[in-house]
Order: structure tokens, then C-alpha cells, then sequence
């Protein structure tokens, strides 16, 4: 089948890529722009577990090609993917205004993009007659998101239309043979599953962070209790782990459009403002108990933090704890060396050149002479270090562990001050 994809998100790359993996002949329609002329030059623009390989592979056996957004598609193109950014529903409504002028026979375009509640709805209107507008919501995984592309849970599907519910079951054919997975429903149903979905996550994340703010007023360790909630099989393990808090740029941003769009409705979620309270408040937990640890004194200090990407296995740093606590640092005067896998130069491009952010390349050489260490992301690089090693290069041997990765007893039978998450 031809079929084009529309967008420079994380979604359209992996969506163009693994199609094209399984015989289709794909192109990807990007906007001018970063994602565009990276792809001319044969780049992958996210750094992201096997998507270089896969647009590479496909790329060399001619099965993707990469075009020009306001290029209209091929005459065999009946089948077109939208993965725009969340921002984009006026160009959406563009893009599938031209393609209903082009009169195919028959169009199916399936809309992956996070937009408002009823935009699918609203595109169908703009196509009319002359096609199917299906919601295929993004449930990707940053950082492993080909395998979940390749191997999804489950497929929400809105569609009202049964012709196209077929046609997108042929298309996503490879990756759901082992059993059905799709959850078919209207539109609005699985665009509003989407949202309910990534607010669930979310506030089983923030629950998490307010027992562990308790457990800290009450001297209790998290971890068994952590443990314990999740062993009940009501409850599961799953998005339990206290930390610095979440970012990226589709759990909390999906989260702030759902919380707005029950408050533009008139419903509200009291629930879900707190939520977001409450993470904004925990990617400073670890600022404030290093201002305790130095008794409000830190002005001169100099600080290392490992890991700045929101989440491991991705570069980005959208929404990501590591910002607010630059700045909170920074405010104090703290000088701040950084060390992470990806992101040092999404950081750089972010904040540019300044005599208080020093990006190291190699992890230890970021903790040289540093008066704490903050753990912020959870590489799997970070979790046994050499602690002989830090403490001989470190100014003060304080490690404050922002994922509670480490063995409390054991950093402090090395000789470090040891603060985690309601440890």
C-alpha cells in the first residue's frame, strides 16, 4: 500500500519507518525546518533506541522516501497518517482541505496527533464526503518507541466509519497478529481514552511523591511501602516509583490539556490540578533538601547533577525536573556541571553559553571538586558507580538521589551524606 505520513514528531518518524519495515511504500511529509534538514542530510533527529537504524534501512531499500509537506502525494496515495505536533490543528485542517480537492476514489486519514477532544470530528468535516477520518491515538514510549510501535499493548481506534476500521486493521496487520488489540470505539472516545490514560499515569506518579513527602515528615522509608502498595493486585507495579517528578513532552503536556479542557468545559478536575501541583512542586524536592543540607547557604557552591533528558533512553528535555532545578540553583548563586548520555546538546541549544553551566562529557569529570551530586535521570550508566572513586573527586562527599536508585545504607557506609526521595 502507498501512504504518506505527515509530521516531524517522534510518532511520524516511527510510524513512517516501521510501515515502510513491513512493505508498505511510505513517505514522510515533514514541514521546512531542524527535523527537515536533518533528514536531508541522512540524520535521524531523535535520539531514540533503533529509529536510525530502521529510517536508514528502509531509506536504502527505496520502501521511505522523505517529501516536502506542501507537496501534494503521489497518485497512488490513498492513505495518509497525520502525527503533527500539538499545536498544529490549523495546519491539519489545511492539509486535509487540499487533500479533499485532490478527489481520490476514497481517502482514509488516520489522525495520530494529541489534539483537542473532537478534532477528529472536526478534520472529517473539512474532508466531507470523500473519506474516513479514523483517531489512532499516540501511545508511543520515548525511549522505546519502535518496540511499542512494533508490539503494542493495545491500538485504540476511532472510527465510525467500517470500511476504514477495515482498512487501518489491514494496514497495522503485522503488528497485531498474535491477537486482536484493538479497542475500537468513536473519535472522541479514543481521543478522550488518550488524555484519561496519561492523567491516570500521572496521578499514580504524584500519589507516590505525596506518601513519600510523608514518609520523610514521619521518618518512615518509602521503598517497602512502595513495595507493598504494589504488590496488591488491585494496584499493580506500574508508575509507582517516587522520584523528582515527570516531564516530557506528552505525559505532563497531555495532562495540562486535559486539566484545561475540563476547566474550559465547565467540569474541572480538582484532582488533576492537584496533580499537577504536586509535580511541580516535587522537581524541587531535592533543591530544597540540599538547602537544608548546607543551611540556606549556597551561594559559591558548586553543584554536579547526573542526567538532564526527562526520561532515560531519549535526549529531550521537554517539561523536564532538571529545568526548574537549574534555575532554582541558579538563583542561589550555584555553579552547575552536568553530565548526560543525550541531552547536553538539546541543553546547550536550551540555555546556550553561561559561565554557570558547565556540560561535562564524561560522568565523573561533571562530579571534580563538586560540593553535591543530584541525581535526576535514572541511566542506567549512573546506578553502580565507583563511590571511592566520586568521593576522592568530590569537594563534599552529599549525594541526593532523585529516583531513589541507590541503597541508602550502603552510599552512607562510604562516607556520604545520603538524601533520597522519602528515604
Amino acid at each position: 500500500m502507498h501512504i504518506d505520513v505527515y509530521g516531524s514528531t517522534l510518532c511520524a518518524l516511527v510510524t513512517a519507518g516501521t510501515l515502510a519495515s513491513t512493505g508498505h511504500q511510505v513517505t514522510l511529509r515533514v514541514p521546512e525546518g531542524d527535523v527537515a534538514g536533518q533528514l536531508e542530510r541522512n540524520e535521524c533527529p531523535f535520539r531514540e533506541p533503533g529509529l536510525p537504524e530502521l529510517l536508514s534501512e528502509q531509506r536504502a531499500a527505496k520502501r521511505l522516501k522523505v517529501g516536502r509537506l506542501v507537496d501534494a502525494p503521489a497518485t497512488p496515495v490513498s492513505t495518509v497518517f497525520l502525527a503533527l505536533e500539538l499545536d498544529d490543528v490549523e495546519l491539519a485542517h489545511d492539509i486535509v482541505a487540499r487533500l479533499a480537492d485532490l478527489k481520490r476514489q476514497f481517502w482514509l486519514l488516520v489522525n495520530q496527533s494529541s489534539f483537542p477532544v473532537g478534532t477528529t470530528d472536526k478534520l472529517q468535516q473539512t474532508l466531507g464526503d470523500v473519506g474516513a477520518v479514523v483517531s489512532l491515538p499516540d501511545l508511543l514510549q520515548e525511549g522505546v518507541a519502535v518496540q511499542s510501535f512494533m508490539r503494542p499493548p493495545q491500538l485504540l481506534l476511532g472510527s465510525n466509519d467500517p470500511y476504514a476500521e477495515s482498512l487501518v486493521r489491514e494496514i497495522l496487520r503485522p503488528v497485531s497478529r498474535l491477537r486482536d488489540q484493538f479497542l475500537v470505539m468513536t473519535p472522541k472516545q479514543a481521543e478522550f481514552s488518550k488524555f484519561a490514560v496519561m492523567g491516570m499515569l500521572a496521578t499514580r506518579v504524584s500519589f507516590m511523591n505525596d506518601m513519600a513527602s510523608l514518609a520523610d515528615a514521619l521518618e518512615v522509608d518509602i521503598e517497602p511501602v512502595r513495595q507493598a502498595v504494589g504488590a496488591d493486585p488491585r494496584i499493580g507495579q506500574a508508575y509507582l516509583y517516587p522520584g523528582c517528578g515527570f516531564g516530557g513532552p506528552s505525559l505532563s503536556r497531555n495532562v495540562m490539556d486535559l486539566a484545561s479542557t475540563l476547566a474550559s468545559s465547565g467540569v474541572g478536575s480538582e484532582l488533576l490540578d492537584q496533580v499537577l501541583r504536586i509535580n511541580e512542586r516535587q522537581k524541587e524536592v531535592m533543591f530544597r533538601k540540599l538547602w537544608r543540607h548546607y543551611h540556606t547557604r549556597l551561594e559559591g557552591k558548586v553543584v554536579a547533577i547526573w542526567g538532564a533528558a526527562f526520561k532515560p533512553g531519549t535526549g529531550r528535555i521537554d517539561n523536564a525536573p532538571v529545568l526548574r532545578l537549574l534555575e532554582a540553583l541558579w538563583a542561589q548563586e550555584v555553579t552547575v556541571r552536568v553530565h548526560d548520555p543525550q541531552a547536553l546538546p538539546v541543553l546547550h541549544q536550551h540555555y546556550g553559553t553561561r559561565d554557570d553551566l558547565v556540560l561535562c562529557e564524561d560522568a565523573y569529570d561533571a562530579a571534580r571538586d563538586a560540593d553535591a551530586l543530584i541525581l535526576v535521570t535514572e541511566w542506567k550508566q549512573y546506578w553502580n558507580p565507583d563511590l571511592v572513586r566520586l568521593k576522592t573527586l568530590m569537594r563534599a562527599p552529599v549525594l541526593l538521589d532523585g529516583r531513589n536508585i541507590y541503597d541508602p545504607q550502603f552510599v552512607r557506609r562510604h562516607g556520604f551524606a545520603y538524601y533520597g526521595v522519602g528515604r
